[in-house]
């Protein structure tokens, strides 16, 4: 292989998949390639895994099944043997030529984290950049990892409907988690600065509402106000309760509700009008926040608005 980007289509044929894995990416920091794949195969082909071309960056997995008598390759000699269990984190340097012998069922999630997005990291909060991370092959017990990816599992799966924005947050969310516990990263602390100002909240709900399909990046709206993706987010939340992208989920309930109570138009339409992918998207994220589905609560919307004539 002879480009960079362990992530996708690559990675899934360092492992000899049959297809492209699931994949998600977002460019919120210094415009980095920052990625998260899901590689599974129940009858994979036997042999030592491919290799990636030397770069400086790495891989974060999360492993979701065992894999006992895993056999560790680095710069081309063998390294250790090794019980991988569910559940567990590695992380790998990419300079080194990581690889492993394929020899049983696999399933895990990796995370691509080039140089750049950890760079970008410590430039917006001002502190030393890190210099490496712990790629020791020790199977590491992360609660943090493993919520993360959990939550962006459900993306992988539908990715016509994941936002965008939350994919940003959660990749953001892990950038900094795994800086701090295997790179030693200190972020200087912030000054208190609250909320947005009401220039800076008006504009930014504006351009979420411009854009409800979810597809504008943190960055851009970021980058608008004058300020780092971290600390807008942690801003806007201290503004409106809720993170930018769960504000836009409510958003988009709100004018769905708005749509079902002019009438005329079915759900499937007022779906789509209201930025989510699909009539069942809108259905699950609509029932989860309000608590009854679309067409219990437009039955209801109608019903008391004729018993109020």
């Amino acid at each position: 292989m002879s480009r960079t980007g362990a992530y996708g289509e690559r990675l899934g044929a360092f492992l000899r998949l049959e297809e492209a894995p699931p994949m998600l990416m977002t460019r919120s920091l210094r415009n980095a390639e920052i990625a998260v794949t899901e590689t599974r195969h129940d009858n994979p082909e036997l042999g030592l895994s491919g290799s990636f071309a030397a770069e400086d960056a790495y891989l974060i997995s999360l492993k979701l099944r065992d894999y006992p008598d895993c056999e560790i390759w680095e710069q081309g000699r063998h390294l250790t043997k090794a019980d991988v269990r569910a559940g567990t984190t590695y992380l790998y340097d990419l300079k080194a030529d990581p690889r492993y012998v394929i020899d049983k069922p696999f399933h895990s999630m990796f995370f691509y984290v080039p140089r750049s997005a950890l760079d970008g990291l410590a430039d917006q909060s001002g502190a030393r950049r890190v210099d490496t991370l712990d790629c020791r092959p020790i199977g590491h017990d992360d609660a943090i990892v493993r919520h993360i990816g959990a939550s962006l599992r459900e993306g992988l799966r539908r990715p016509d409907e994941v936002n965008q924005l939350f994919i940003d947050h959660m990749m953001l969310a892990l950038i900094a988690h795994v800086a701090e516990t295997y790179g030693g990263f200190r972020p200087e602390p912030e000054p208190d600065r609250g909320a947005l100002a009401q220039w800076q909240l008006v504009r930014a709900c504006d351009k979420l509402e411009a854009n409800l399909g979810g597809k504008l990046p943190l960055q851009a709206i970021a980058a608008e106000l004058g300020l780092s993706v971290s600390h807008f987010s942690r801003a806007f939340r201290v503004a409106t309760g809720l993170p930018p992208h769960r504000w836009l989920l409510h958003h988009r309930v709100r004018t769905a509700k708005r749509l079902m109570s002019e009438g005329g138009s079915s759900l499937s339409e007022i779906a789509i009008s209201a930025g989510f992918a699909n009539q069942s998207h809108f259905t699950r994220v609509f029932s989860a926040i309000v608590g009854v589905s679309p067409g219990a609560w437009r039955r209801n919307a109608l019903n008391s608005a004729s018993r109020g004539r």
